[in-house]
C-alpha cells in the first residue's frame, strides 16, 4: 500500500539552526531517502517551496479564480513530502517517524487510495 506522509511546519521551527546545522539537518533527509530506496519503501520525496510561492485556483461555476499564496492561512504549512510503501498501517507509520522532520515539524500519514497513476 501506498502513504502519503504530508510535512507541516512552520520556518521558525528550523530558524534557530545554524547554516551548518541546516545543511547536515538536509543531509540527514537526504541519507533517509537513500535508506528508504535501499529497502524498497521511497516511491518519491520532495520539499517544496515556501507557502508564499504558491499559487491557489478555484473553478466555480465554469469561472476560474486564481490567487497568489496559499489556499488557507495557517501557522503551519506544507512543506515537503514523502510518498513510501508500507505492507501496513503500523509500517508506515515507523517510516514516518524515520523523516528527519519529525523532530521539528508534524507529519501527517494518509493511505493513498486507488492503485496508483493510470496510464492511458
Amino acid at each position: 500500500m501506498r502513504y502519503l506522509c504530508l510535512i507541516y511546519g512552520t520556518e521558525e521551527q528550523t530558524s534557530h539552526l545554524s547554516p551548518q546545522e541546516m545543511n547536515m539537518y538536509i543531509d540527514e533527509h537526504i541519507d533517509y531517502d537513500a535508506q528508504l530506496h535501499a529497502r524498497g519503501k521511497l516511491v518519491v520525496s520532495e520539499a517544496l517551496q515556501p507557502a508564499g510561492a504558491a499559487t491557489t485556483l478555484r473553478m466555480r461555476r465554469n469561472k476560474l479564480s486564481v490567487t497568489d499564496g496559499p489556499f488557507a492561512e495557517t501557522s503551519e504549512q506544507l512543506g515537503g513530502f514523502y510518498l513510501v510503501e508500507a505492507e501496513s498501517d503500523e509500517e508506515a507509520l515507523e517510516l514516518a517517524a524515520g523523516i528527519p522532520s519529525a523532530r521539528f515539524s508534524s507529519v501527517e500519514v494518509r493511505r493513498v487510495k486507488g492503485g496508483g497513476a493510470r496510464t492511458p
